[in-house]
């Protein structure tokens, strides 16, 4: 009995240890300091914005190199050509089905609550001005026709591609360039090694990186506050609680019913990506956590090939949450002005958000910009309404970010699923704690052991790699 006590102190001080030199407990620490600094110090912790701009850049550096690697190492991996294929085919179909989903949903919450009735606004009494720096780019997406949007995914150069941040060019680079490589066979396979351990040494460089998240968290949290205030964060609206509610059916009822029938449980997906998605959080941004989430995936048991090809395609053609703001939006300003929508005009607003959604990646504010082109495009609706939305897009950008981020984590499960691509038994017991990836840098830089392939195990003897 004597030594319970300090049996007991021990065990809270290694508990405590471990939550403090983990990825998930020093991003949560960041988001009380962060709150704290907005609160006490409001102008000094409005200039700590770029701490977490800074952090997003550095990672998007990354991201393009990493895309490449992931993509080619994938193709060259999966054996034959049509196996890439069949993956993209499938994977694009899933896209347009959820999406579609998610658009109906927010045209159905939007009616059932009505967020903007009573509100009365006068479209002719709204100060345009603030719509001024989105228009332009309001007009190009709405004047792109599809020949204009395949051609912008192909790049004037190779390297510009990687040059321009563009994620889809990356992929078409890289689907090409992979495919090309795998038709060569063996004299390709020292450049695919190459590759392969060049990725390696990216991983390396995203370990460093991701050790600032906290601090990247931070800046992007006492920012927020400061500028706003923390009485802003109650007085967001019915539509913030709103949206941030439909965020949550979608991925509780929607997803989680899509992730059930292929086997699993979208709370213990969403439990074993915590931390990423308490980086999102902080920042607004998937983008901060693209290359981590991929190797994630692959440390659960997934294809090389099919992480590649799902995540990157789906950050441009599997925007769920952004999908359920279109609509929202959409009818909650013809709310606020009073202006009547028949059934064709919410079946318009639904097809031309259907089209117009694909261009949001990488677009500055771009929620605002499709929105604005998808208003444009049905002139039903007044375009001017949009300033009503713009002092909460940031807030709703946070929910848009997780919700698009969990959705295209479950497309890569149900893909991965859909090919048999998924090691299911080490999935389970990745998702249950029983094969710990622990923080990011060590739960992946175990996963980076084998190029090429996913470690498995002591405790799971028998399990193919890599399935």
């Amino acid at each position: 009995m004597q030594h319970a006590v300090p049996t007991q102190r021990a065990a809270g001080a290694r508990l405590h240890t471990r939550f403090t030199r983990s990825l998930f407990g020093q991003v949560l620490i960041a988001l009380a300091l962060g709150t704290l600094l907005g609160l006490a110090f409001p102008e000094f912790a409005a200039k700590l914005k770029p701490l977490g701009d800074g952090f997003i850049k550095l990672i998007k550096m990354l991201i393009g190199p990493v895309v490449f690697c992931v993509v080619v190492a994938g193709i060259c991996g999966a054996g034959e050509l049509k196996k890439v294929g069949r993956v993209g085919i499938k994977a694009v179909v899933y896209f347009e089905v959820v999406t579609t989903i998610a658009l109906a949903l927010g045209v159905v919450l939007a009616y059932v609550f009505q967020p903007g009735a009573g509100m009365n606004v006068n479209p002719h009494n709204l100060d345009a001005s603030a719509m001024a720096a989105y228009v332009e780019s309001a007009d190009k997406v709405k004047s792109a026709g599809m020949v204009d949007f395949l051609l912008k995914l192909i790049p004037n150069t190779i390297m510009g591609a990687f040059s321009s941040g563009d994620v889809l060019q990356v992929l078409l680079v890289s689907v090409l360039f992979g495919c090309a490589l795998s038709l060569v066979g063996e004299p390709g396979r020292p450049l695919v090694r190459l590759i392969d351990n060049f990725s390696q040494t990216l991983f390396k460089m995203m370990g460093f990186i991701i050790k600032l998240a906290p601090l990247g968290v931070l800046g992007a949290v006492a920012f927020t506050v400061g500028k706003y205030g923390i009485g802003s964060l109650k007085q967001l609206g019915f539509l913030v609680i709103l949206f941030y509610g439909a965020v949550l059916v979608f991925v509780l009822g929607v997803l989680g019913i899509i992730m059930r029938l292929c086997g699993f449980s979208v709370l213990k997906l969403i439990r074993y990506l915590r931390a990423e998605l308490l980086v999102v959080l902080g920042t607004a941004s998937s983008d901060s956590v693209l290359p981590q989430v991929m190797r994630k995936l692959e440390f659960m048991g997934i294809r090389k090939s099919v992480v590649g090809l799902v995540i990157p395609t789906g950050y441009s053609f599997n925007l769920d949450a952004f999908s359920i703001y279109l609509t929202l939006a959409a009818v909650f300003i013809a709310q606020a002005t009073n202006t009547p929508l028949a059934m064709g005009d919410l079946l318009g607003i639904l097809a031309v958000a259907l089209v117009t959604s694909k261009g949001a990646h990488g677009i500055p504010g771009s929620a605002i910009v499709i929105l604005a082109a998808t208003l444009s495009a049905h002139p039903a609706i007044p375009a001017i309404g949009l300033v009503l939305v713009l002092s909460v897009d940031w807030f709703i950008g946070i929910a848009r970010a997780v919700g698009n981020l969990i959705g295209n984590c479950v497309a890569t499960v149900v893909v991965a699923a859909w090919e048999r691509d998924i090691d299911r038994e080490r999935a389970h017991a990745v998702l249950d704690g029983a094969i710990p990836a622990g923080d990011l840098d060590e739960g992946l830089s175990a996963a980076a052991q084998t190029p090429g392939e996913v470690p498995v195990p002591a405790s799971l003897p028998g399990v193919a790699s890599g399935r």
